[in-house]
């Protein structure tokens, strides 16, 4: 069974900075993709950043393109998410997912099937 626990998250004034981690549990985390999503109150959950099972690649939304950074530790079984530049539309939950596959294609929801516990993030203005 995996499992992934988040921390990181708080409480941010705009333009501030937070890193979050995503621990997994399982030998095999070296084989899969992980990414990054998050949901504001009222909102779909949506994907916001994403990297293959090597590093070699990352992917991100275009709303966090240039403020956010992705990578892992494959060492210790864990993804993180930088997060510079923080606006107050940066407000949310933020989840931790481990992908089907090695690389991300679609950035959605269905090419990721576990799941972390959510961490809030709150950028106040």
């Amino acid at each position: 069974q995996v499992q992934l626990v988040v921390s990181g998250g708080g409480l941010v004034q705009a333009g501030g900075s937070l890193r979050l981690s995503c621990a997994a549990s399982g030998p095999t985390f070296r084989s899969y993709s992980m990414g990054w999503f998050r949901q504001a109150p009222g909102k779909e959950r949506e994907f916001v950043a994403g990297i293959s099972w090597s590093g070699g690649n990352t992917y991100y939304a275009n709303s966090v393109k240039g403020r956010f950074t992705i990578s892992r530790d494959n060492a210790k079984n864990t993804v993180y998410l930088q997060m510079n530049s923080l606006k107050p539309e940066d407000t949310a939950v933020y989840y931790c997912a481990r992908g089907k596959y090695g690389s991300i294609t679609y950035y959605s929801r269905s090419e990721f099937d576990y799941w972390g516990q959510g961490t809030q993030v709150t950028v106040s203005s």
